[in-house]
């Protein structure tokens, strides 16, 4: 049956466009809260596997990596098996990793189950949104965003609150197996809800650019990912595979654009929407989610919070995303995107400036309306910029096009994670240093501070060190968010030029809206 027809005028959702997005947003759920749920269970796994904090970090770093492996296969694949079957065969996959996960018996065995895990979860989101584009077609994409935002702005801030109490009232397995019944639901309502159909049998892989952009993208993340533990970009475990790895991206790149069907269309940059949309998605990504590592960590490590507690202490940023992104993702479609990203960003750069006056005894309500104030902006935001890059394209552009958001949006956490990260840990230390040196209980706490940067094994210990070092790490944290302040202001350099009118798709009716066939 035919829900929406070629050139539908109107601008609404209909029926089977929502009955598409619920299939969508289920295995979004399930890629996005896994990182997140992961995060919290950090400590867990350090004591249940008689492992270092480097090597836990491991288990969400072999899931980025996968991730960022795969997400540039996600084009071709969906073109030469069509989006259905991929989707499913993805689910599977992450079903399986997730299983394989619950049952590790120790962090080697963990960390390869994730990345069969992160190969499933890599082409959920890009083979999402191509699908839910093509159903909605580009002059309801704008809606279509504000729908797959959900969870991907509530992950990050449901992901803490959820893996807290599974922990707490179960074991670290739930963290994994938790997907089990979602994904079969999932699976399940993908058989009969998505479309087929748009398969292309002939179309053959672009061999030489898989080789050249997958260990590429794998090897600078790693690289950046490095950074972290190292706590300096200036370590040969850094800068030797950022290296490799930048410069097979470069050779992707000359061989994108040289070669007639690449793995990743890099000539849509011609595209001056799709262009701008990128490079303000890049720099967003970078200060957001590179902020979003902090405000867990100060609850916990400054305000002796439980996880569960701080989950639900940044639970206003996702109620005001909550708010704004319907109403942002409707009338995006008729304004265009560049008002809500400017005011959005201004917003999000109000709420993370906040967080530079951290104490030890900052009120909650102060730093709760902060966060709700980001939320605000948040809706308004990574949605309408998704929608600016992917409004304007038609056909087989979608597929390259949500790939290509999909893997900037990628690596540009990774960096922003690791760059804020970074700078924490080199303000840090000459306090850690002079905790060690104070004896008794600030040596631990200094020790721990110098071994794992952020990720303080012993919160107790710190609230126990003192005022006065209790403070010293508050206002670390304040003077990291000035840098990711700063980082969020940047963002409205090239948001400034997103169109702040309706975009309109030059071509056929046939070509900018893709029939909703429903089994």
């Amino acid at each position: 049956m035919t829900t929406s027809p070629p050139g539908a005028a109107s601008d609404k959702l209909d029926r089977g466009v929502f009955v598409i997005a619920g299939v969508v947003v289920l295995g979004a759920i399930m890629s996005i809260l896994d990182v997140t749920v992961v995060s919290v269970a950090q400590p867990t796994f350090i004591t249940e596997f008689d492992t270092s904090t480097a090597g836990a970090a491991w288990s969400m770093t072999g899931y980025t990596l996968a991730l960022a492996a795969v997400i540039p296969a996600a084009s071709w694949a969906a073109s030469r098996f069509g989006t259905k079957r991929v989707y499913m065969a993805s689910l599977i996959l992450f079903l399986i990793g997730s299983i394989l996960c619950a049952l590790a018996w120790n962090i080697g065995s963990l960390v390869a189950f994730r990345v069969i895990q992160g190969f499933g979860g890599g082409l959920l989101m890009p083979i999402g949104m191509m699908i839910m584009t093509r159903a909605a077609g580009p002059e309801r994409v704008g809606s279509v965003m504000a729908v797959l935002g959900i969870p991907m702005l509530l992950g990050p801030i449901m992901g803490p609150i959820l893996g807290g109490w599974l922990i707490e009232i179960a074991s670290w397995h739930w963290v994994f197996l938790i997907n089990v019944p979602i994904g079969a639901i999932a699976l399940v309502y993908a058989f009969f809800a998505l479309p087929g159909g748009d398969e292309e049998p002939g179309k053959k892989i672009d061999v030489p650019g898989l080789l050249m952009l997958s260990p590429g993208l794998a090897l600078f993340l790693f690289g950046v990912s490095s950074s972290a533990e190292e706590q300096t970009f200036n370590a040969p475990r850094v800068y030797i595979p950022m290296i490799i790895g930048a410069i097979l991206i470069a050779m992707f790149v000359r061989h994108a654009f040289r070669t007639t069907n690449p793995l990743l269309d890099l000539r849509l940059f011609r595209n001056t929407t799709l262009r701008g949309a990128v490079i303000t998605m890049s720099l967003f990504a970078i200060a957001f989610f590179g902020a979003s590592l902090l405000y867990p960590q100060y609850f916990i490590i400054v305000r002796g919070e439980s996880t569960l507690a701080a989950g639900l202490l940044l639970a206003p940023q996702g109620l005001g995303a909550m708010l704004t992104m319907p109403i942002a993702g409707k009338l995006t479609d008729k304004m265009g995107p560049g008002k809500f990203v400017l005011g959005g960003l201004v917003l999000i750069a109000i709420g993370v400036g906040a967080f530079i006056a951290l104490g030890t005894d900052t009120s909650y309500w102060y730093l709760c309306g902060a966060l709700f104030i980001q939320g605000l902006g948040m809706g308004m935001t990574m949605m309408p910029i998704m929608t600016a890059a992917l409004a304007t394209l038609r056909g087989g552009e979608i597929a390259d096009g949500s790939t290509l958001m999909n893997a900037v949006q990628q690596t540009a956490a990774s960096i922003g994670t690791a760059v804020i990260t970074v700078i924490f840990t080199t303000m840090l230390m000459p306090l850690s240093r002079a905790v060690m040196q104070a004896g008794g209980d600030q040596a631990r706490v200094g020790k721990a501070m110098v071994e794992n940067g952020v990720n303080v094994s012993d919160p107790a210990a710190v609230q126990a060190a003192g005022a006065d070092v209790i403070s010293d790490i508050a206002s670390t944290y304040g003077n990291t968010f000035i840098v990711a302040t700063v980082l969020v202001a940047l963002t409205l350099i090239p948001a400034y030029f997103l169109p702040r009118k309706k975009m309109v798709v030059e071509g056929d009716a046939d070509e900018q809206q893709v029939p909703v066939t429903m089994h």
